[in-house]
């Protein structure tokens, strides 16, 4: 089986299609490795595009890219049609997933959605879900859209007789579900697309369980074959291209780009050819991998058992027959030298982990291995150390192989992790998948399309705008500070931020707020510093700092525009714990600007800690030692009551 990755994965892998809606053949597959369904698929014509680019979570890591100020082109095809810009939200190994935001129904309801090219349904949980968990946002309400329509049974759907309403159903590889109703209505794809909205098929979740139900994201944007894909539904309006792509951030490292529709390949681009009439999963014809340049003694038809090798967004890790794995193992512990096998960071699994590699990701060529995939024309996709490793959670400097034994399924399973900082070009109308290395963390910034203002969903009248799409990557026009921020370095921005809500009230939930925060200004939670906390009135008053990531000095001046953008535009999203908050102030610094002990401010507040600790117990041993005296030479009577003593902290 695969295995349920709780500690880090909370999306789920594979999934088995328990139903399907339009003119497809399901076949059901067993087996000890997570298995998948087949079905048939038509293949579609050629078609315009649409370009939905999306952020990371964590943009200031150090990645190297290639070819970094490189600017993807549209075909020409596309440029004659509109195109949405989409932000991506989270973290393929601290999630699991990555999720776009998409709005559906008149006025627009917002949703976090799941980027997953195995699911071929897109859904979002229903206001008459009875089993539903708590994600991020609200639960879809069919009677406040003014433009929702159920969708009624037909020969082309599977069919609740009662309310005479097509159904769907999913079962994942970790046996989490999903069931609910078809509807349609218009989506949006937020502010800063030139699409207009589309009305679309999607799914309206009456009950979901496992990860589903536990996850943060509402639900799952299909990218994959069929009917109910929205890319198939996009392509079959004749709004996009039969084409699409994707591009993930590398370690440490969220967000990056998703293309929907043709775009003019970069140079340098390489392709396996994916058949379609296999299975509706992507696949590749893989048939060499090269550990150091040195071929693992593999036949290629090992690389094609069951299902081939699958290509699959929503997948964490990759996975490899049994014989592929030992030796991709073997040989990669034959070319690691300086390095110490170490056990992996949770026990229930016998995670392949080295230590002394050192924590900057830049440098891990020099202590783990390039390796080579080549496909059957004879391309080959080189793959950094990031692309089959993923970081220790326990021992600082030290690495785990995030390739694993697929059971005993032949089936070559390749996730997220394979194609970090590579840009994949779902080439559906070629019948090929290329792939391009690339920052994906940088897309954003090197403008992927042109910037034109985004229509709005239609029927908005009386509605909060700002409140129903995305703030526009740009810094706030107006404020007390006069930073010009552009092109600066950025050491850490500061806000102060009021709640209506009292210091008794938000004091328990402080670690989700800071969680919370982290997710709305797309940052790692170690990112986020508490400053200061007190009670103003009937509310609280709460000062933080947004520090760049682990591996970087300082954050770019479009990261900390962006975040500025959010919090004086009041963009973020806050459960109803926290009450309502106001922006009271902020701030952007740059490194220059700090003084000395604020650069070093850890050290000495180290440095006074220990200090006090070294008093402390001098003072303790004192007392000790004058206690024994005073016990030595007095007698206390045995029913002398004796004061309770306050346990005073450090």
């Amino acid at each position: 089986m695969l295995r349920e990755w709780t500690q880090l994965v909370s999306a789920a892998c594979l999934f088995l299609y328990l139903s399907e809606f339009g003119p497809w053949i399901a076949l059901a597959v067993s087996g000890d490795g997570g298995d998948i369904l087949l079905s048939q698929n038509r293949h579609q014509g050629s078609r315009p595009a649409m370009i939905l680019p999306l952020y990371r979570s964590d943009p200031d890591s150090s990645v190297s890219a290639i070819n970094p100020h490189r600017k993807l082109q549209r075909s020409a095809e596309s440029q004659r049609h509109s195109n949405a810009r989409m932000r991506l939200y989270d973290d393929l190994l601290l999630h699991g997933y990555y999720t776009t935001r998409l709005w559906i129904g008149t006025p627009p309801q917002r949703f976090a959605l799941i980027v997953d090219t195995g699911s071929t349904v897109t859904y979002v949980p229903c206001s008459t879900c009875e089993h539903c968990g708590r994600h991020q946002d609200p639960k879809f309400q069919p009677d406040l859209s003014s433009t929702y329509e159920p969708l009624k049974c037909s020969s082309n759907c599977n069919c609740d007789n009662d309310r005479m309403q097509c159904v769907y159903e999913r079962q994942y590889a970790e046996m989490s579900t999903s069931s609910g109703v078809l509807g349609k209505d218009v989506i949006a794809f937020g502010n800063q697309s030139e699409l207009t909205p589309q009305r679309a098929v999607f799914g309206c979740e009456n009950a979901e369980t496992g990860d589903l139900y536990s996850q943060h994201a509402d639900g799952i944007i299909g990218l994959g074959r069929g009917d109910l894909s929205i890319v198939d539904q996009l392509v079959e309006k004749n709004v996009i291209g039969d084409s699409f792509s994707l591009c993930y951030g590398g370690m440490d490292i969220g967000g990056g780009a998703m293309v929907l529709g043709g775009i003019s390949p970069p140079s340098g681009m390489v392709y396996a050819y994916s058949d379609p009439g296999r299975s509706p999963y992507y696949n590749i014809d893989l048939k060499e991998i090269h550990v150091a340049g040195k071929r693992l003694p593999l036949k290629p038809s090992v690389f094609d058992g069951k299902h081939g090798t699958v290509l699959d967004s929503g997948t964490t890790y990759a996975y490899l027959p049994e014989a592929a794995f030992h030796a991709f193992k073997d040989a990669i512990k034959k070319e690691l030298h300086t390095l110490k096998q170490i056990n992996g960071p949770d026990p229930n699994y016998h995670d392949i982990c080295f230590s002394g590699a050192g924590n900057a990701v830049s440098q891990l060529s020099k202590s783990f291995p390039a390796v080579d995939m080549v496909f059957g024309n004879g391309d080959k996709l080189s793959l950094s150390p990031e692309n089959y490793l993923f970081r220790h959670s326990k021992v600082r400097g030290a690495y785990c192989l995030g390739i694993f034994k697929n059971g005993k399924d032949p089936t070559t399973l390749l996730g997220g992790i394979i194609v970090r900082n590579i840009l994949v070009m779902y080439d559906r109308e070629h019948t090929k998948i290329g792939f391009w290395k690339t920052n994906c963390s940088e897309l954003w910034e090197r403008s992927l399309v042109s910037g034109a203002p985004p229509p709005m969903p239609p029927n908005l009248e009386g509605t909060n705008r700002t409140e129903a799409s995305e703030p526009p990557v740009a810094a706030p026009s107006t404020s007390h500070h006069d930073l010009h921020l552009s092109g600066l370095q950025i050491a850490r921005v500061t806000f102060v931020i009021s709640f209506n809500t009292s210091y008794s009230d938000v004091m328990p939930h402080i670690t989700e707020l800071t969680e919370l925060i982290a997710h709305e200004l797309d940052v790692n939670t170690s990112q986020v510093l508490l400053m200061n906390f007190t009670s103003v009135g009937n509310g609280s008053l709460s000062s933080w700092a947004i520090t760049p990531g682990s591996s970087a000095d300082y954050m770019s001046s479009t990261t900390a525009m962006r975040m500025i953008a959010r919090l004086t535009k009041h963009h973020l999203q806050l459960p109803s714990t926290f009450g309502s908050y106001k922006l009271v102030d902020w701030n952007a610094e740059a490194p220059s600007k700090r003084t000395w002990w604020q650069q070093y401010y850890m050290v000495l507040a180290l440095a006074a800690m220990l200090a006090l600790l070294l008093g402390l117990l001098a003072s303790a041993m004192f007392l000790i030692w004058k206690s024994r005296q005073q016990t030595l030479n007095s007698y206390k009577p045995v029913d002398e009551a004796v004061p309770e003593q306050e346990l005073q902290p450090l």
